[in-house]
């Protein structure tokens, strides 16, 4: 077992690794239909698999291809990071589609949202005139 310390070390290696095989190591067209980036790596207590969570922007469609891509992509990633990183055992590689950036966003705009909705009741209100008794 692992300790917290080496599969956080681990885990910022592998990112680091995928990171640079997304740039200029994986030759399928599918991956570069959407813009993906590396959000999170989790790596499991005995090294010997890692989850790599990406995020995609485009369209859904988009999305679904470069996740094809990516799957299709897996072993390449696999054999990259045993020649890449020195580990005794290469680490199953999985990639999973990170949607937290996107309801992030959806959460600020409904924030904005209602903070507007408030404001514009609140000026309704002050410019309305007054009764007199």
């Amino acid at each position: 077992m692992a300790t917290n310390r080496r599969m956080s070390r681990v885990a910022s290696l592998i990112k680091r690794e995928v990171s640079q095989m997304l740039m200029h190591g994986i030759k399928d067209d599918r991956v570069g239909a959407g813009m993906v980036s590396i959000t999170d790596v989790d790596v499991s207590g005995d090294l010997q698999h890692a989850k790599i969570f990406v995020s995609i922007y485009g369209t859904d469609e988009a999305r679904s291809e470069t996740m094809a891509g990516l799957e299709s992509a897996t072993n390449y990633v696999r054999r990259e990071l045993g020649s890449r990183v020195n580990l005794r055992r290469t680490p199953e590689v999985k990639f999973l589609e990170d949607r937290s950036l996107e309801r992030g966003d959806r959460t600020i705009d409904l924030i904005n949202r209602l903070s507007h909705e408030r404001d514009d009741r609140k000026s309704d209100l002050d410019s309305e005139p007054e009764e007199t008794v």
